[in-house]
């Protein structure tokens, strides 16, 4: 047994709704506590010993290093006469930012984040270039944070306005047409010393008027009547209207207004108030709008609106409801081209603006689409293909001709034939076909002897489908196989699939995820000693209840800045919005039950032989606070029976994982593998 610290307990008890529930770690919830970070620093320690000796984990850094080392690009988006783009040239921690003036122009610098910490924990965390492609609103977060600084740039020169905006999240600034000023989110400033842990409530919409203090911004708009509304704030291509989206916290459902620009006199229209549905504006023809909606219509469809007469009876369906779900739609050379889920493969149609079908667009393989974004009357877009052993490959699409050509391809550092996908549909407990995505060597035997990784998130409607991952590529040239599970809670069947493993229903994620491991072992492709399980953020919640509802299930596993004190995750910073998809544990009985019955934290019992585990988090980490991994790893490790290791690492100066530095990434990767390997006795 490792020498875990022994750190002390409270006699902390809470009562919800007549049970008492015991919280011994809960002065671990100050993780600026001098107490606090002995023990982080004695369980780093303690985890560094572990690998110390794993002398292969330097082979695996250096493939890792070598596998990542490409030329990568991003999809270019142009403003006015220029097109502006990332690139990493391989192993930069940050990517740069480039502007060209046209689209063959001299490559000019933007924006370069590594030149701003040495570590490169400083990242770009957003940007927002006016119409003309003269400023640009620039984002930066540090250390992970999810809190923004945003500066204004001008793109010409280099030179950076007097402009400063602090104490922002989740919203990019959103230009006036002119270039003189936008409109941006924001919050209150938190109490001295608090902000990686105060509640983030009453978000506000703000307009900037360039050369001015923040101080002086005007408040536009705000929801004073519920402190969990998130608000976005958006300006049409014609620049005429603002639009406000206000979100019940995660809730994919929202509320829309409109503030017509044009008429200084003009005050907020607020055309759709109730949240019943997603309402997600396309484009608009002056006062007629395109909109996305899951109104009676789970798997997504377009309709149009008139601000003259938004009245419901007078909304038009414009491209109808589907059985594949419609995962997004951009209205670009005055077609809408929606993009399509099937079975969690991307497949992309083309309309006519009333909605004619033109064509489907011939994508290169199976694997997922990204992009296809730009403006009414754009005559091309730009768009990313990837599967799980494609990098990223941008083609460009002419609007005009239909014709679609590879713009950047990068250069392959592996024999992507030396593999093969297949996807299955695994039976869940309650019937319920599940898709899986299993890649491995071409020569893989099915002897139930192959190492072999399921991933999956199962939560807030996100969809997992094919993506390329270089540190995957060393596990599956390594004779490993990895397998990512489509489980209810995403969003790969539409919001039906998303609502069945919400609230009540999270339990049918956990079946899922059981079910897909169950039939992994049943076809022989791994077997229990094999299999290493993973996941991050509500999937750390995922690899929690795996821990505490099937130990016997799979030999190792990476909890990852995970969700593990269901009965308090709406106490920190943005927690609170996640009662959409989890529940309210101190507000309704029926949903404190259900999330008691599941909660990593509460669900640890002594003399238990749990698997080795290994629990991944940050310090900067303010979108799911570390002291949830911090009371899981302590509650686990005084629980552990067996010999297996329960390991946690506290990365330094990270946060939730956006803007991580490749160096970071990398070595956290190399951990994780190596852990895996040991513990699978296939180093």
């Amino acid at each position: 047994m490792l020498p875990y610290p022994k750190p002390h307990t409270v006699d902390q008890v809470d009562d919800y709704f007549g049970t008492q529930v015991a919280d011994p770690f809960r002065w671990m919830e100050d993780i600026d506590a001098p107490e606090t970070k002995a023990w982080i620093d004695a369980e780093n320690r303690v985890t560094a010993s572990y690998f110390e000796p794993l002398s292969f984990r330097a082979g695996l850094l250096d493939r890792m290093e070598s596998l990542t080392n490409y030329e990568r690009f991003s999809a270019p988006s142009r403003y006015g006469s220029r097109y502006v783009y990332a690139h990493n040239s391989g192993l930069q921690n940050q990517s740069v930012v480039y502007w060209t003036e046209g689209l063959e122009g001299e490559p000019q610098v933007l924006v370069d984040p590594n030149t701003l910490a040495a570590d490169g924990t400083v990242a770009l965390a957003g940007m927002s270039v006016t119409e003309d492609g003269r400023l640009a609103a620039l984002a930066f977060a540090d250390a992970g944070s999810d809190w923004k600084k945003i500066i204004v740039r001008d793109v010409t020169t280099g030179a950076d306005l007097e402009d400063l905006i602090q104490w922002t999240k989740f919203g990019s600034p959103a230009w006036l047409l002119d270039g003189s000023g936008f409109y941006y989110s924001g919050y209150d400033a938190p109490p001295e010393g608090d902000a990686l842990k105060a509640l983030n409530h009453f978000a506000k919409i703000f307009f900037h008027k360039l050369g001015t203090p923040q101080s002086e911004d005007l408040l536009v708009f705000e929801r004073a009547d519920d402190p969990e509304i998130f608000l976005h704030a958006g300006i049409t291509d014609d620049g005429r209207y603002l639009v406000l989206s206000q979100h019940k916290g995660t809730s994919p459902n929202n509320a829309l207004a409109f503030l017509d620009l044009s008429d200084p006199r003009a005050k907020v229209q607020r055309v759709i108030d109730t949240p019943d549905a997603a309402y997600s504006p396309i484009g608009n023809d002056g006062a007629c709008f395109w909109l996305y909606t899951t109104l009676d219509a789970p798997n997504g469809k377009i309709i149009s609106i008139d601000l003259a007469s938004p009245e419901r009876e007078h909304w038009k369906t414009i491209i109808a409801e589907s059985s594949s779900t419609l995962e997004g739609v951009s209205l670009v050379h005055r077609r809408l081209i929606a993009s399509y889920l099937k079975d969690a493969r991307s497949q992309v149609e083309i309309h006519a603006e009333d909605g004619t079908h033109l064509q489907t667009l011939a994508l290169p393989g199976v694997g997922s689409a990204g992009g296809l974004g730009g403006r009414r009357e754009d005559a091309e877009t730009f768009y990313t293909f990837t599967n799980f052993t494609t990098p990223g490959v941008i083609y460009r699409l002419d609007l005009e001709t239909m014709t679609s050509a590879p713009y950047r391809e990068p250069k392959l550092l592996f024999d992507p034939a030396a593999f093969t996908t297949e996807q299955a549909f695994v039976t869940s407990k309650d019937g319920t076909k599940v898709p899986l995505f299993l890649t491995y060597k071409k020569d893989l035997v099915r002897d139930g002897n192959n190492p072999a990784l399921l991933y999956a998130y199962g939560g807030f409607n996100v969809s997992l489908t094919p993506a390329f991952s270089p540190t995957n590529i060393t596990w599956l040239e390594r004779g490993g196989i990895y397998a990512q599970a489509c489980l209810r809670g995403g969003g790969e069947y539409g919001e039906a699939w998303h609502e069945a493993g919400t609230r009540t229903k999270k339990q049918n994620v956990f079946d899922d995820f059981i079910a897909c491991a169950q039939w992994m072992i049943a076809e022989r492709y791994t077997s229990t000693p094999k299999l290493a399980i993973q996941g991050g953020s509500n999937g750390g919640l995922l690899v929690g209840a795996m821990l505490t509802q099937r130990p016997d299930l799979f030999c190792a596993a990476n909890a990852a800045v995970g969700v593990m004190d269901m009965l308090r995750f709406d106490k920190f910073t943005v927690g609170w919005g996640w009662k959409q998809d989890y529940g309210a544990p101190s507000e309704d009985e029926a949903e404190f039950r259900a999330i008691y019955a599941y909660s990593p934290l509460h669900n640890l019992h002594a003399g238990t032989r749990y698997p080795a585990t290994l629990i991944t988090t940050a310090d900067h980490d303010d979108r799911v606070y570390p002291a949830h991994s911090f009371k899981f790893a302590a509650a686990m490790q005084a629980a552990q029976a067996g010999e297996a290791p329960v390991l946690i690492r506290v990365e330094t100066r990270a946060g939730h994982g956006g803007g991580m530095p490749v160096r970071k990434r990398l070595e956290l990767a190399a951990d994780t593998f190596a852990f895996f390997l040991h513990e699978l006795g296939c180093a």
